[in-house]
């Protein structure tokens, strides 16, 4: 098994050094011990592993610590329930873990944690549990989260998507226990584009696996059973006139509100092409709605329930963590050159004081500065620190994924960054116009800036995106 890991990183960048520096030294504050292993908190004044942050999260930063990055994944599959539901969080509370069933809480762990089975080693035993793991969740959200059934998967409460205190879900509960959904509320059971891409996502990565086994009927029979969610979602939630997913309230009628969890599908696949085409030219990169001066605020800033509220709310400010699933959906769909844009915004709002904070006003960029349950106000907040460290590597540096290695070489100010994973050390340096790639020492490639390489893992080129424009 691979256990090290570790990224030196140097620019004459002034701000981004300072902001990857600090990101670098509170990220420690944030690794906690659950039950004698190393986890990732979300931090910020959270201080549990929530499905939506922490796996993906834990990956992350596994460039710097593969033991968190195991454990992040691990603790949500082994506290699984006996039914397949997935824990939506995970608490120590006296020295014990406690696993919480009262909301899914997103769901950003199937590719994060395939991608730890390559980043550790490939242990079988590992890829054995996430193959159960993805196939039983699949099986609960369709046993238990189609309760009208009408073949589209159901949100019951505000934080099944970890959108709290979003008005378009109205008088829906913040939680929900009870296996049945909630009765006599405006909008839910609501179906949902997330709880669809949730699905989707585990079929895509069980056929991975399936692939990975050889077993080629499996692999066939669950990419045709992601097919099929896909097809449903263009059939049901995709908004052919507004070029949109828009959710379906519990009277199966249409929510109108323009929100960006189109851009969340694009993080798990679950769009077509040409869809996330349409979204992204006519709704993403449009200024009145989500390419504001700091871009993708929660709810179009043109749209009727757009609020600008500056404490933990999914109406209307930009999030932290919107930019980190940013990164895998825009790469997901060949909108690479956008990555190097939002990395830029994301540390200009956070500036030079280095506090990292869950929301920024989407017109002004001014972090909201709330305050955490201890009366301090939030700082160390996990998706803040962890997306200034990803869009450092994906613009400037290394990320590996699968078997290959991605190297960033977006140019600007001359800068050096260095991988190391196991016994081998990637490192690739530019002077801002042109990058020279190295393996152990032995330069490889060299390239003008503007470009991601792709390579194996030892260095043989296997093709190149050029980030001026959406690859074909």
């Amino acid at each position: 098994m691979i256990l090290h890991a570790s990224v030196r990183f140097q620019t004459e960048d002034a701000l981004l050094q300072k902001l990857v520096n600090a990101a670098e030294e509170k990220s420690l504050q944030n690794i906690k011990d659950f039950g004698g292993r190393p986890v990732l908190v979300e931090g910020g004044g959270y201080e549990k592993i929530w499905l939506e942050t922490q796996p993906m999260g834990g990956e992350a930063y596994g460039k710097r610590n593969l033991e968190v990055a195991l454990n992040n994944q691990l603790l949500f599959m082994e506290y699984a329930r006996e039914d397949g539901r997935m824990p939506g969080s995970i608490m120590l509370q006296n020295g014990r873990i406690v696993p919480q069933f009262n909301k899914i809480q997103g769901f950003c762990f199937p590719a994060p944690a395939l991608n730890v089975y390559y980043l550790t080693g490939k242990d079988p035993a590992y890829l054995e549990l996430l193959y159960s793991t993805l196939e039983r969740f699949d099986t609960y959200l369709w046993r238990e989260r189609d309760s009208d059934g009408d073949g589209c998967l159901e949100s019951w409460c505000k934080y099944d998507t970890g959108e709290d205190h979003a008005l378009r879900y109205g008088d829906a509960p913040d939680w929900w226990t009870e296996p049945a959904p909630p009765q006599g509320c405006e909008v839910v059971p609501m179906a949902s584009i997330d709880f669809m891409s949730y699905s989707y996502s585990c079929r895509e990565m069980l056929a991975k696996i399936s692939r990975i086994h050889g077993k080629e009927a499996r692999e066939k029979e669950w990419t045709e059973k992601a097919r099929r969610v896909r097809e449903k979602i263009s059939t049901y939630l995709w908004n052919e006139e507004m070029g949109a997913c828009l959710d379906r309230d519990k009277n199966h009628r249409v929510m109108p509100t323009l929100i960006h969890n189109s851009l969340r599908a694009m993080y798990w696949g679950s769009l077509t092409q040409a869809q996330a085409d349409r979204f992204v030219k006519e709704h993403l990169l449009n200024p009145k709605e989500f390419w504001t001066p700091m871009p993708l605020p929660s709810v179009a800033a043109s749209d009727p329930l757009f609020r600008n509220i500056p404490t933990n709310d999914w109406s209307g400010q930009a999030e932290a963590l919107t930019y980190q699933r940013a990164i895998r959906a825009l790469e997901n769909y060949g909108y690479d050159g956008l990555l190097p844009v939002l990395g830029r915004k994301l540390a200009e709002a956070i500036g030079e004081e280095c506090r990292f904070v869950q929301q920024y006003d989407p017109f002004t960029g001014k972090p909201s500065l709330v305050l955490t349950d201890d009366g301090k106000a939030q700082d160390a907040y996990g998706p803040a620190m962890l997306s200034v460290l990803e869009y450092a590597a994906r613009c400037h540096g290394i990320h590996m994924e699968g078997e290959e290695v991605y190297w960033g070489a977006c140019g600007g100010a001359p800068c050096t960054y260095e991988q190391e994973w196991g016994d081998r050390r990637f490192q690739i340096e530019s002077d801002g116009r042109r990058a020279v790639l190295s393996v152990n020492g032995r330069s490889i490639l060299e390239t003008e800036t503007g470009v991601k390489l792709v390579t194996d893992l030892n260095g043989k080129l296997r093709r190149t995106i050029p980030l001026s424009k959406k690859r074909s």
